[in-house]
């Protein structure tokens, strides 16, 4: 992947402030032509630029408006199949392994208490989990962004 210019930049920055503009709008917006703005997008996208649409949904409407955190401790050279049976869990919307004391950081999401229980139930379940910390999420404090980092010079 290389590094972004100016103009995938302003491109991105463009598509941040309005995900669902046209190429001929962005092409406006930034004063370029819409092929260049057409091929920017096509050279963005197979790089692997923009994420899974799936992000921007909100689970609430699905029924699940509550979502957690559960920090997962698994037994040494198990981190993959643990990885494995997490993904079939259809709560658990995102995990990422970590460095330190915990191994996983599990985000899910739950109707209730009741079922956010059975979730971490179902982690616990799986062999080579040896103990899960789950936390409530509160609240959003800072939304997923880029904006400062694509502004910021490098």
């Amino acid at each position: 992947m290389t590094a972004y210019d100016d103009v995938d930049r302003a491109l991105l920055l463009a598509l941040g402030a309005d995900p669902r503009a046209t190429v001929v709008a962005l092409a406006d917006g930034l004063g370029l032509s819409r092929n260049t703005v057409q091929a920017r997008m096509a050279k963005l996208e197979a790089s692997g630029a923009f994420l899974s649409f799936e992000r921007s949904i909100d689970p609430t409407p699905l029924g699940f408006p509550l979502e957690a955190f559960v920090s997962v401790h698994v037994r040494q050279r198990q981190l993959g199949e643990v990885a494995d049976r997490l993904g079939e869990i259809p709560e658990v919307i995102q995990a990422h392994g970590l460095s330190g004391s915990v191994d996983l950081l599990v985000r899910v999401v739950c109707r209730d208490a009741h079922d956010l229980f059975r979730i971490d139930g179902e982690i616990l379940a799986i062999d080579g989990v040896e103990r899960t910390e789950t936390s409530l999420a509160m609240g959003e404090l800072i939304p997923y962004r880029l904006a400062p980092l694509l502004q910021r010079r490098a």
